[in-house]
């Protein structure tokens, strides 16, 4: 199969299939938050103060983590050049920042926060598709896709220099096959915001649901880099790469935090500037 970048061109402007999912992800993840918000009868505009500072602070880190991971400093200015771990930090920052600034419990705002991130970061991974990102090494399965016009090309010369090894009679320009690793994290993480958006009337501590999010999401990413076309493999902990390295720590974290929030809480959280804004 040979799939090629969502590009719709309104005029002078132009909306490529990534920004358009993200601002998808940004929405639905936000209607999520929404939600939640309401079946605990709380103030639902914390949803997009949430979504905002997670658009800023998520840009903002991913730009910085790409530059200061390629060293590549005119990326500044430049459309493309984001990571996800980068974003996903510098989003939580923004979002706890923006929880304190209104004066609401780091926990209570990681708790309802956790399952939408996980439906954000699924639609987001759709947006890697559509614009041929993130893909992964040659395979020869029926589901295996051509990107001819990837970012970049998924040529023999290409993935070559990403570390995979071909004959050397291989034509360099050859288009090759590969996993569509941007689909497999969709369909892991759409799982993942299912079981959470089920269990979140659990009886754990408030916060307990971060938990459960950084162990499927560090699970999640750590099995799919073992799939995917990657330069970044380090060189001490071969074959692994700087992404899998994260993700160990991430699920180490999450385990840490399911410990922490495994029993129930004596108190309720208190939440008295989250209480809905008197009608009319």
């Amino acid at each position: 199969m040979t799939v090629y970048p969502l590009v719709i061109r309104l005029g002078p402007l132009e909306l490529t299939g990534y920004g358009l999912m993200m601002m998808v992800a940004f929405l639905m993840a936000g209607w999520a938050i929404q939600l939640e918000l309401r079946r605990r009868h709380l103030d639902e505009e914390f949803a997009a103060d949430i979504v905002i500072a997670g658009v800023v602070g998520g840009l903002i880190g991913a730009k910085i983590w790409y530059v200061l991971l390629t060293r590549d400093w005119d990326a500044l200015l430049r459309r493309g050049g984001f990571v996800w771990y980068g974003g996903f930090l510098g989003a939580t920052a923004a979002i706890l920042l923006n929880g304190w600034r209104r004066r609401v419990p780091l926990r209570f705002t990681v708790e309802i926060c956790a399952a939408p991130l996980a439906l954000g970061y699924a639609l987001g991974r759709i947006g890697c598709f559509l614009v041929n990102d993130d893909y992964g090494i040659p395979s020869s399965l029926p589901w295996a896709m051509q990107f001819p016009k990837g970012l970049p090309p998924t040529t023999v010369q290409n993935l070559t220099a990403m570390g995979v090894k071909f004959p050397a009679a291989a034509d360099p320009l050859q288009v090759v096959a590969v996993h569509p690793t941007q689909i497999y994290e969709t369909t892991l993480m759409f799982l993942a915001f299912w079981w959470m958006w089920r269990h979140r009337d659990h009886r754990h501590a408030t916060g307990w649901m971060l938990g459960c999010y950084l162990m499927f999401a560090g699970l999640e990413r750590f099995l799919v880099e073992f799939l995917r076309a990657k330069d970044d493999r380090l060189s001490f902990l071969a074959p692994f790469s700087l992404a899998q390295a994260t993700s160990v720590a991430l699920v180490i974290v999450g385990a840490v935090v399911l410990k922490m929030w495994w029993k129930p809480e004596a108190t309720m959280v208190s939440l008295p500037t989250l209480a809905p804004k008197p009608q009319g």
